[in-house]
């Protein structure tokens, strides 16, 4: 049984913190997983910069509130989980995913947490496991699927790599060099076809 595994942030939403940075005008709060690999160290420094800056979880929300999924995205996830099991794995947090779950209609995700303060300030990241995407993509695997991934980012290419078929999708130059061996797409009707000729 097949079942494929998405990326969420880059492949069907906008990048919450990019988002978040152009509304705080706070530049370095761009970098993302395309720049820094190490999610731990990425995450310690944006936490550092949300409090240099006083700056909360109910700031984040207010602009995670306006954010659309990428033009496209629903419609690419519906006719995809019309024809197989889909889950979406990402580094995100579910007190940021919620309200973009809804509008892509609830489909199936694992992401990990974040300790908050009463007073909203987030004290700290919680990771569900180590390695999140390639860990759960060889759990997966354990249990009979044979899974498909796709993603944009470096911590996606764990499973990617670890799939019995993986696309890079609306990456980066510099990744696409690094990997030039991973299918790469950057419109949805392609990667769609793609996934079909492997179920």
């Amino acid at each position: 049984m097949n079942i494929v595994c998405l990326d969420m942030e880059g492949v069907l939403v906008p990048e919450i913190w990019i988002a978040f940075a152009e509304a705080t005008g706070i530049e370095e709060l761009k970098k993302t997983t395309r720049d820094e690999p190490d999610y731990d160290k990425l995450m310690e420094y944006r936490l550092n910069i949300l409090k240099e800056h006083g700056l909360g979880i109910k700031e984040i929300q207010d602009t995670i509130s306006k954010i659309d999924p990428m033009p496209g995205a629903k419609e690419f996830l519906d006719e995809l989980r019309s024809i197989t099991q889909v889950i979406i794995i990402s580094d995100t947090f579910e007190q940021f995913a919620q309200p973009l779950m809804k509008k892509l209609d609830w489909p199936t995700l694992f992401c990990n947490t974040l300790e908050i303060a009463e007073d909203g300030t987030i004290l700290k990241h919680k990771m569900r496991c180590e390695k999140s995407k390639y860990t759960t993509v060889k759990a997966l695997q354990s249990c009979g699927f044979e899974t498909i991934a796709s993603g944009d980012s470096h911590n996606d290419i764990g499973m990617i790599q670890a799939s019995k078929a993986g696309f890079l999708f609306k990456s980066t130059d510099a990744i696409k060099a690094e990997y030039p061996e991973l299918p790469a797409y950057d419109e949805y009707d392609d990667l769609l076809a793609a996934i079909k000729e492997v179920l």
